[in-house]
């Protein structure tokens, strides 16, 4: 069951959509989902809780709450294929908790130094965590990006971090605050859109950084 925490230490970087996005996308693919609110504002569980007005359940993966100190065990439920977890912004005790249970943590970042500059902070924490976790692995996405040229050279201005950037970038468009308005995930909502193009190709990386992590883990094993 990978876990998969979107975290960061600074509000308004896109955290709940990028989660919302990503969980619905897996959820459209057929894999059981859970989607985790651990953000004390508790925007996705307001997101399902229209689903379930508009009749929409079926759009939408399991939504829970999760609350302070959810590393403890017993704290996510698991059974699940994939867990999507929503971390609290501007709470360096949520981004521990996250980074004790996640097996990959996306930084969501959009172009400006403030975005940069707490990111640096939260690399210094995983870098931390992955003394005790070897295998935990973090990225950073690019987000709200309104020109490809921002991309590259937020790229080389994140590379100074040691942060891997995924290759996968999002937009600053309008139709993702559409579709959280309307309980639906972006790639239903407008399936032919560039948004939706740019959700199934980030889905498309998380899915295979997961998947080279867990052969890394493999490898390490055959070699003790």
């Amino acid at each position: 069951m990978p876990v998969i925490a979107v975290a960061g230490l600074k509000g308004g970087v896109g955290k709940s959509t990028i989660a919302v996005s990503l969980a619905t996308e897996l959820h459209t693919r057929g894999a059981s989902v859970l989607l985790a609110d651990a953000d004390p504002q508790r925007s996705i569980l307001t997101w399902a809780a229209q689903a379930a007005e508009l009749e929409l359940e079926h759009a939408a993966p399991t939504t829970v709450a999760l609350h302070a100190g959810f590393h403890r065990p017993g704290q996510i439920p698991d059974g699940y294929e994939w867990t999507i977890v929503d971390t609290p912004p501007q709470d360096g005790k949520g981004l521990r908790s996250a980074l004790m249970v996640a097996d990959v943590v996306l930084f969501p970042v959009q172009p400006g130094p403030f975005d940069a500059w707490r990111l640096g902070d939260a690399a210094e924490q995983l870098e931390e965590a992955q003394t005790v976790r070897p295998e935990l692995a973090g990225a950073v996405v690019l987000n709200r990006m309104a020109r490809t040229a921002l991309a590259a050279g937020a790229r080389e201005a994140l590379a100074e971090l040691g942060l891997p950037v995924l290759i996968s970038t999002l937009g600053n468009r309008v139709a993702y605050a559409e579709a959280i308005a309307a309980g639906r995930g972006l790639t239903s909502y407008a399936p032919n859109s560039p948004a939706a193009n740019e959700v199934r190709a980030l889905t498309n990386e998380v899915i295979a950084l997961v998947t080279r992590r867990g052969r890394r883990r493999k490898g390490g094993k055959r070699g003790r």
